[in-house]
């Protein structure tokens, strides 16, 4: 199975720290961002990735290639700024069969064999949280379907989306969609219609986009807490 991986992100709210590079290649002691995703996509013995790629899209692809870390590497260079709707539906082109679909700014380490589809068009991967209101929380019934998207407030409990995604290859198919369009947004217009469902894990995770927890990462990834 191929993993699509989203790197097509500004950085904006980085800006302050990393500086002229796409956001997956912000220097984590000394090495991208993106690296580690490599690295832990090895472990679950992921073969091939489609880099979907658009700003200063050429550092990304001088320094991983055509293979790293034997990852063997497709590009869907995006000619202008599709949004990451936009960037999964241009990526599928290249793919036969359903896919994954990881952020390139977040890392969850979770083990992928737990994501399927059954009859939905797609997974997502849960990240069970405390105590936060930088995310919305996602709601699920009984049979782990996801009854609704509850906007970014302060949450005593609750399950955040964690940016990895079993999809159909299908998936928007009957949509009349534009070039350019939110993932996030399709999702939660259109979560019933793909019958949605989800896996819910407790693992590690990290999302890079703001400086304070670019700086956690920073800490983190060479203490006890970091661990393939």
């Amino acid at each position: 199975m191929k993993v699509i991986i989203l790197c097509g992100g500004l950085g904006t709210r980085l800006k302050s720290i990393v500086k002229d590079v796409p956001k997956p290649m912000a220097l984590i002691n000394g090495k991208p961002f993106l690296e580690f995703i490599f690295e832990y996509l090895r472990t679950q013995n992921i073969k091939e990735v489609i880099l979907a790629v658009s700003y200063k899209y050429e550092i990304i692809k001088n320094h991983f290639k055509n293979k790293f870390l034997d990852i063997k590497i497709e590009y869907s260079i995006e000619k202008e700024p599709l949004g990451t709707g936009g960037a999964i539906k241009q990526a599928l082109n290249l793919v036969n069969e359903n896919s994954l679909v990881l952020n390139g700014d977040t890392f969850f380490n979770i083990d992928l064999s737990y994501l399927n589809l059954q009859e939905s068009k797609i997974c997502l991967a849960l990240k069970s949280m405390q105590d936060f209101d930088r995310y919305g929380a996602v709601e699920l019934d009984k049979n782990y379907f996801i009854n609704s998207f509850r906007e970014k407030q302060f949450f005593k409990q609750g399950f955040i989306n964690g940016g990895i995604y079993l999809v159909s290859k299908d998936i928007f198919n009957t949509y009349n969609l534009e070039n350019k369009f939110s993932f996030e947004s399709f999702l939660q217009e259109n979560f019933k219609t793909l019958k949605a469902r989800a896996c819910i894990f407790d693992n590690y995770f990290i999302d890079i986009g703001v400086p304070e927890d670019y700086e956690r990462f920073l800490d983190d990834s060479k203490s006890s807490k970091f661990k393939y």
